[in-house]
C-alpha cells in the first residue's frame, strides 16, 4: 500500500492501541506510512482535516456563546428547511430522537423532511439549560398540527456535543408529547 499525502496545519494526534502517535505538518504536507494510514482510516481523521468553515460560536463555550448557539438552533429549526438545519451538524453527526437513531447529514435531511411533512404549522422554542466545554443542554417545547387538524405539544431536553469547528456531532433528545384539546365556550 502506498503512502498517503495529507495537508494539515498543526500537530495531529492519532491514537493507537497503547500510545498516541503525533505528526508535525508542513506547508507541503506530510507522508504517512502504511501502518499509520490504516490507523487514520479507522480513527476517521476527517474531522481534523475538515475543509468546512468554522460554524461560530465554537467551543469551548461561555454562557453568552452557549445561549447564542441555542438561539441559532431555534431560528434554524423554525425555518423548517431541512437543508439549512442539516448544515449545523457534522457530516457524521449522530442523533437519538425518541426511538429513532439517525447518522449523517443525508439521514438528518431525510428525517427532517418526513417530520415537517407530517407536523404542520410547526413552532419551536429552545431554552438554554447548561453547558460545559463543548457541550450544551437545552429544554424545548414545540406545537404542531397534523393533516386532520389535531394539535399536539411536545417538550423535553436535548444534549448537544460539538466538534472543534462548532458543528454538532451528537444530539440526544428525550421527548414527551400530548394532544392539545380545544374546548368551545357555549
Amino acid at each position: 500500500m502506498p503512502s498517503i499525502l495529507i495537508s494539515i496545519k498543526d500537530w495531529i494526534e492519532v491514537p493507537t492501541r497503547n500510545k498516541v502517535v503525533m505528526f508535525l505538518s508542513s506547508r507541503r504536507g506530510l507522508r504517512i506510512g502504511t501502518a499509520v494510514a490504516r490507523i487514520s482510516r479507522r480513527y476517521q481523521l476527517s474531522r481534523s482535516f475538515s475543509t468546512e468553515a468554522p460554524r461560530y460560536p465554537i467551543p469551548p463555550f461561555t454562557l453568552e456563546t452557549a445561549i447564542e448557539k441555542t438561539k441559532m438552533a431555534e431560528d434554524a429549526w423554525n425555518t423548517k428547511d431541512p437543508e439549512k438545519v442539516s448544515m449545523a451538524y457534522s457530516k457524521d453527526s449522530e442523533w437519538r430522537n425518541r426511538s429513532v437513531f439517525v447518522k449523517g447529514r443525508s439521514e438528518i435531511k431525510e428525517f427532517l423532511t418526513d417530520k415537517w411533512k407530517k407536523e404542520l404549522d410547526y413552532k419551536l422554542e429552545k431554552r438554554y439549560w447548561c453547558h460545559a466545554n463543548n457541550r450544551i443542554a437545552v429544554r424545548f417545547a414545540y406545537e404542531y398540527r397534523n393533516a386532520d387538524g389535531e394539535w399536539f405539544r411536545a417538550h423535553g431536553n436535548e444534549n448537544w456535543e460539538f466538534d472543534e469547528l462548532g458543528y454538532m456531532t451528537r444530539r440526544e433528545g428525550s421527548h414527551s408529547q400530548s394532544t392539545i384539546l380545544w374546548y368551545a365556550e357555549n
